[in-house]
């Protein structure tokens, strides 16, 4: 019997410490942490409700649900919130000044972003100067211009190249530009590129890709245009690598024909950006919001590394970070280079921007806009 007592005592003593490493206390999270909670269609279609529980819904719906909170601090942040330095000035310390003082956000994009249907939430965004700075690619600047001139069309991202090629139509994913669209844009811009040249020559004009975007924004003079509404609400559009499209080829093109060419001096620009991100009221705070990857990203938090980082970031792009791409970091990478704040409010949504900034916008930027009107 002895024997038998052992051996069930160990057995017992051997289940104790695997129910000990089964059902381990657990710290309690309540209070701390948001409850899991998805939408609750029995009460209806309610798009506001539906939005407000992602961020209780796990996965990239709870990510896009802190990236519309995040904007919303961005937009309710005022210099009021904060207490005045010691060292500040006399109008700093005006409790009006202080609450007319707003983050300055920075909106940053790729060129397919405008060939989709994203261009009309920049043209909304720019109409109603909702952001500070805008950085695009050359794409993001020619193919706003270009669709003031023709359409671009729904297509499938099976289409085949050299069947398009013959037809004298060019892919963007599953959307056609047909060729003649960038006919057109060249008959529109030389007329403005040989101005601007007589402009450089007969006044000694300066041209820089920012300044370039603005004449090109007032020439098309059309309201369906982001471009257009920067330039009439002096939004400036930075895009560091404007040869790099069609802009580019009409350049080269223009300068095969002109002696001495138009010059487009880059390095007044960066001066400009950077001074976006530098010369604010201090402790005014900036957001960045950043579409995809690439130059956009890069260039905007690079302007806010010269100012100790920004203080709420939001990305959404579908890029890795396994091939240590810029495009595919997380916020977290650029707190190590300090163009994010440590304590940043930060999130990046991993999801095609076509599908989260339309839901991003109608929470954030449109609902304080419709509220607005409302009063």
């Amino acid at each position: 019997m002895g024997e038998v007592a052992a051996a069930a005592s160990n057995n017992n003593s051997a289940l104790d410490s695997v129910r000990s490493a089964l059902f381990k206390k657990s710290e309690n999270l309540e209070g701390s942490s948001n409850k899991i909670i998805g939408y609750d269609f029995n009460g209806g279609v309610n798009y506001d409700l539906l939005l407000k529980s992602y961020v209780a819904s796990g996965f990239q719906a709870s990510h896009l649900g802190d990236a519309i909170q995040i904007v919303n601090d961005m937009l309710s942040w005022r210099l009021s919130h904060e207490s005045p330095t010691e060292d500040c000035s006399e109008e700093e310390k005006d409790t009006l000044f202080r609450e007319s003082v707003k983050c300055k956000i920075f909106l940053g994009f790729t060129s397919n972003l405008v060939s989709s249907g994203l261009r009309e939430t920049f043209k909304y965004l720019a109409q109603h100067r909702m952001v500070d700075v805008m950085v695009t690619t050359a794409g993001g600047i020619e193919e706003d211009l270009i669709k003031c001139l023709g359409h671009t069309y729904k297509g499938d991202f099976a289409l085949p190249g050299a069947m398009l090629r013959s037809k004298g139509l060019n892919r963007i994913g599953n959307m056609l530009v047909p060729n003649d669209n960038y006919c057109k844009f060249e008959d529109w811009i030389m007329n403005i590129l040989d101005k601007m040249l007589e402009e450089q020559i007969n006044e000694k004009k300066l041209w820089t890709p920012s300044t370039v975007i603005a004449r090109l924004g007032k020439e098309i003079n059309d309201e369906s245009s982001y471009l257009y509404w920067a330039y009439k609400n002096n939004i400036p559009v930075f895009c560091p690598a404007l040869t790099d499209g069609s802009i580019g080829d009409m350049l080269y093109l223009h300068a095969s024909r002109n002696k001495p060419s138009l010059i487009v001096d880059i390095v007044q620009d960066v001066s400009a950006m950077d001074n976006e991100s530098v010369n604010v009221v201090s402790p005014r705070k900036t957001g960045i919001i950043i579409l995809g990857g690439g130059l956009p990203k890069h260039h905007i938090c690079n302007a806010n590394m010269m100012r100790g980082g920004a203080d709420f970031a939001v990305y959404i792009n579908t890029a890795q970070e396994f091939d240590g791409s810029d495009s595919g970091a997380r916020p977290d990478e650029a707190v190590s280079w300090g163009k994010i704040r440590e304590n940043a409010k930060k999130v990046k949504v991993h999801c095609d921007a076509t599908i989260a900034f339309p839901l991003v916008v109608a929470e954030t930027f449109a609902a304080k806009q419709a509220n607005n009107l409302s009063k």
